[in-house]
């Protein structure tokens, strides 16, 4: 197993409690409403809709159009910002983050993690499950990799390397995984449809 561990210093990574979190985020909120910049109301409604907007079927768009286009794909893998705003994807919702796409082939399978909090590709993936943010999964998943992918019900060939991919505060990963066989022809709506969020993050086949 090969395990890319980008943490360290100038990675943005800070151990914080969650009651320290929120007083942070507190605290910029009134300094933003005594700015006259923004309510907590406005912000509020940012939040939301960008919320509404983060989902896995961004993803799932972006995957299926690599499928089918090997231009896209080779430029999603060189660039991943660069590509999804050729298809109106914006990465830098909150602050710029860099995008890495890491392809599945034959013999490599490749897992997400953040080790150090919860960092993830949420406009591509939408909020994340329980189980991506949990201590479990963070420090199992670097130590033991084919163990917890057999829990989520994914075999991976003895033969096949798992590299897991550490994220940081700015740098996002993203699984682009093998097109399913027997789907030649097929459109890109149909082949959206078949990707999933644990797909992309790495935890399940296509």
């Amino acid at each position: 197993m090969t395990h890319d561990h980008d943490h360290g210093e100038g990675h943005g990574h800070v151990h914080e409690t969650s009651a320290g979190a929120s007083n942070r985020v507190k605290a910029l909120v009134a300094d933003l409403e005594r700015a006259g910049m923004m309510t907590e109301a406005e912000l509020d409604a940012v939040i939301e809709t960008f919320l509404v907007h983060a989902q896995p079927a961004n993803g799932a768009r972006a995957i299926a159009r690599a499928w089918l286009d090997d231009g896209f794909r080779a430029r999603l893998l060189a660039d991943g910002n660069a590509a999804l705003a050729e298809i109106g994807i914006d990465l830098t919702h909150w602050s710029p983050v860099t995008l890495r796409v890491v392809a599945n082939e034959p013999a490599r399978h490749n897992v997400i993690v953040c080790t150090l909090c919860s960092c993830y590709p949420l406009a591509l993936l939408g909020p994340s499950p329980t189980w991506y943010k949990s201590a479990a999964y963070r420090s199992r998943v670097v130590r033991d990799p084919r163990s917890v992918l057999a829990e989520f019900g994914t075999t991976v060939d003895a033969d096949v390397e798992i590299v897991v991919w550490d994220s940081t505060a700015e740098v996002r990963y993203l699984v682009l995984p093998q097109r399913p066989s027997g789907t030649e022809g097929a459109p890109e709506a149909e082949l959206a449809a078949l990707v999933t969020r644990n797909g992309m993050i790495g935890t399940a086949l296509v």
